[in-house]
């Protein structure tokens, strides 16, 4: 009799295996508290957005949803823990332009693949970088800059949140759209930046919505252009790109978006993207996150795998255009 039991549970595990049998099944999950990792440390926008839509989907499920910031390494140590993690729904990674589209095009290896050891939940926010320059710079719109940099190639110089920053491909592709040479000049985040273009040691830098809005509104800082496709509700008076330049297809936004282990279950990968969907719309969510200047997406997993393909080869073709290389 033991040995027949045995036998029969020996069986039964192996059937399970070969179902792909995981314990986090989509009508028991979640059972326990889920952690979303962050590659950025606390304040910023992906800190911002993370924690308004854990706190709502917290209530909807009954469990608690704690973001982890785990920043460093241009990204790399939060995207190798949730590659690493299991693939049972508990472990979401705060995914985002520089980490994930950006890394794969500038470095030659990395302790994970953003298509390999990732699935898409939802695209939550895109938000746009601006151009700006001081108050008191000579410059008044982006065409003048632009003109500068052709009299003067290299003199005009741009700064970045750092070597491999969204920022510096951001400033790459206008270099490449606009047929100019700016100089790259890379700083340990947008704040220092900023302060040196109010100082005008710089020309110019491309901070997020985020970071810049607070010194374009108090007339510290002049916004150039702004490099989504359309303008900001919040900025109605600051060209795009396009428009100021006169040209078409120049968009450079940073983004956010929730990815799980590769491997989840494709049930509760559908849970958490019904149920974040839901949270972008509550009133309270769309005016905090429009506030920062963030345009709010949301759709389906297959949605934010396609746009995700898509800034991998993007950026991929920037960096190797201007030889960005961070190894």
């Amino acid at each position: 009799m033991h040995r027949c039991l045995r036998q029969l549970g020996i069986a039964a595990l192996c059937v399970m295996a070969l179902c792909g049998w995981r314990p986090a099944l989509a009508k028991d999950w979640p059972a326990q508290s889920i952690r979303v990792v962050l590659p950025y440390p606390p304040g910023g926008a992906s800190d911002i957005t993370a924690r308004l839509l854990s706190a709502k989907v917290s209530q909807a499920w009954g469990e608690s949803v704690v973001v982890e910031n785990r920043p460093g390494a241009n990204g790399i140590i939060a995207n190798e823990v949730v590659a690493k993690a299991q693939p049972d729904g508990y472990t979401v990674l705060m995914a985002n332009l520089g980490p994930n589209a950006i890394n794969p095009a500038v470095y030659a290896k990395l302790p994970y693949d953003t298509v390999k050891d990732f699935a898409p939940v939802v695209l939550l926010t895109k938000v746009p970088l601006i151009i700006v320059t001081a108050a008191g710079s000579p410059v008044r719109d982006l065409r003048q800059l632009i003109a500068m940099a052709r009299e003067k190639p290299g003199q005009v110089t741009f700064g970045s949140a750092g070597n491999g920053a969204g920022s510096h491909l951001a400033g790459e592709l206008l270099n490449t759209m606009a047929a100019v040479t700016m100089s790259h000049v890379p700083y340990k985040g947008d704040a220092p930046a900023l302060t040196d273009v109010l100082g005008q040691q710089i020309s110019i830098a491309l901070p997020t919505a985020l970071a810049g809005m607070p010194q374009v509104k108090s007339g510290k800082l002049r916004a150039l252009a702004v490099t989504s496709k359309k303008r900001l509700p919040s900025l109605p008076d600051v060209p795009t790109v396009d428009e100021a330049l006169g040209i078409s297809g120049f968009e450079a936004v940073s983004w956010g978006g929730f990815m799980v282990p590769h491997g989840t279950p494709s049930t509760i990968i559908a849970r958490m993207n019904a149920e974040f969907n839901k949270a972008l719309q509550v009133p309270e969510v769309r005016e905090k996150l429009t506030a920062q200047g963030a345009e709010i997406t949301g759709g389906t997993p297959e949605a934010f795998d396609a746009f995700l393909h898509a800034e991998l080869a993007k950026w991929k073709r920037v960096a190797d255009a201007a030889k960005v290389r961070l190894d």
